[in-house]
């Protein structure tokens, strides 16, 4: 898999930075479940402006690379960084998932929001084993990505609607294939919490992007080159038999 490979979809493009498909309520139920201290070492992939890697830092001390391969999001995560005072603590590097430039056995946690849904299958079991080789024995994985709700006969037509809307390939996986996933890479002890897509949540954006940064996307969104296919969208998220929604997941090397 090549750097490249992973895009930013619709709402990337119209601003929104913190790309969480359950909001706050996924996030702080991974942070809760990683067992956070200041002697962990700590990877963050794909971190996009380092907002979850800035979070730990502060509550727990802990020492953090955040890793993401668009420099220019790093620029931004290391901007973030700085203005949060925890430059100490975290460290900023442009690497691919799949080649993790990290030795054997050397992390505590990896920590991995809304990537591995913009993977094709078999580039997330290529991704997963990379985790699993650097962590540590007994260390814990925390991943966030959009579940599928529906049966195996739907979920093409499903997905496709998914694509269409975000202007991206991605794979969602059903809740036993998104485990299936981990236990084939040889994880254990794989723990979830499941609920609703938030993405398009107005709470969740302010909560995530602040009052200017949702300002900013809904001016961007109302365009008239972006109606139709916000349009597309909100009828894709809020589809009332809840058939995509969020998952999260803690397992254990």
């Amino acid at each position: 898999m090549k750097k490249e490979e992973i895009k930013q979809h619709f709402l990337a493009r119209l601003g929104k930075v913190r790309l969480r498909p359950g909001g706050k309520i996924a996030t702080d139920w991974l942070i809760a479940n990683g067992d956070f201290n200041k002697n962990k070492k700590v990877l963050e992939v794909a971190c996009h402006t380092a907002n979850m890697s800035i979070t730990i830092a502060k509550n727990y001390g802990c020492h953090i690379i955040s890793t993401d391969v668009d420099d220019s999001m790093l620029d931004k995560a290391r901007k973030n960084i700085a203005e949060n005072k925890v430059s100490e603590l975290i460290e900023v590097q442009n690497a691919s998932p799949s080649t993790l430039p990290f030795p054997d056995n050397h992390f505590d946690v990896v920590i991995n929001e809304a990537m591995l849904t913009m993977l094709s299958n078999e580039d997330k079991k290529e991704v997963v084993s990379e985790y699993y080789r650097v962590l540590k024995p007994n260390g814990l994985l925390l991943t966030h990505d959009v579940l599928l709700n529906v049966e195996e006969n739907e979920a093409e037509t499903v997905v496709s609607q998914l694509c269409e809307a975000i202007d991206a390939e991605v794979s969602p996986l059903s809740k036993s294939a998104w485990k299936s996933l981990f236990l084939d890479q040889k994880f254990r002890n794989i723990e979830t919490f499941t609920g609703e897509l938030n993405l398009l949540s107005p709470k969740d954006w302010i909560q995530d992007e602040g009052v200017v940064g949702t300002i900013k996307i809904v001016g961007n969104a109302l365009k008239a080159e972006n109606r139709e296919h916000l349009k597309k969208l909100f009828q894709t998220f809020n589809d009332p038999e809840n058939k995509l929604g969020f998952i999260v997941l803690c397992s254990q090397k």
